[in-house]
């Protein structure tokens, strides 16, 4: 109770009708990208967007549920985005004790597993991360930990040494974020083993569980 979690449903559902938009270059401090992008979807046609958006609404239930003031940065009720530079500023407005972003990933075949994104240590333009690099990192070791409990799956098989967790420094909703952050890829939809699981309600329950269980345990320090 008192701590307020953002959700950052990673891309949106009607970004591909609005590709000028979201095309349009945004500054993430160490240089200019593109606003936002379609994601990725299964091989049947289950879009990284449906899935970030569900995750997210069982997330800010069992948040919700816990006492937290929950906010997400967009829950169909824009066009497309919000861009990069946005998502991060959201969470930045809302004093957030905690931001999640949820995605996953665009791999190749054969390439499982989930992954939790850090962010590195930015100082340049409008960027500056050193504050929250190391409580960012104490969220996404508590993110996956629970994450991999709570799901049964393995961390990523292709990036991250086994650890489930990357820092990366080119990311515009980590690069402005000046609260703790992370991002989850909850696994690959282009893997037929890893869809399975992401097309699964019943996984995807499983997975708002190891996300918050990870959020409160962080709160709770």
């Amino acid at each position: 109770r008192g701590k307020v979690v953002v959700i950052d449903p990673g891309h949106n559902p009607t970004n591909y009708q609005h590709t000028a938009d979201i095309n349009r270059q945004v500054d993430i401090g160490t240089n200019r990208k593109e606003c936002d992008t379609t994601g990725t979807s299964t091989n049947s046609g289950y879009s990284e967007a449906e899935f970030t958006r569900d995750v997210a609404h069982r997330l800010r239930a069992l948040l919700q549920q816990q006492g937290a003031t929950v906010r997400l940065t967009q829950d169909g009720d824009r066009p497309f985005g919000p861009c990069v530079d946005e998502r991060a500023r959201i969470g930045n407005a809302a004093h957030a004790d905690a931001v999640v972003s949820i995605h996953a990933d665009g791999a190749g075949a054969g390439q499982r597993g989930f992954h939790v994104i850090l962010p590195g240590a930015v100082h340049e333009g409008g960027a500056d991360t050193r504050a929250i690099v190391g409580p960012s990192k104490d969220l996404g070791k508590l993110v996956a930990g629970d994450f991999t409990r709570a799901t049964g799956t393995s961390p990523s098989n292709y990036v991250g040494d086994g650890t489930g967790l990357v820092t990366r420094e080119d990311l515009g909703g980590l690069n402005l974020s000046t609260v703790p952050k992370v991002f989850i890829e909850c696994g690959n939809m282009r893997d037929t083993k890893d869809a399975a699981l992401l097309t699964s309600g019943a996984w995807r329950q499983k997975a708002a569980q190891g996300i918050s269980e990870g959020i409160v345990s962080f709160l709770r320090g």
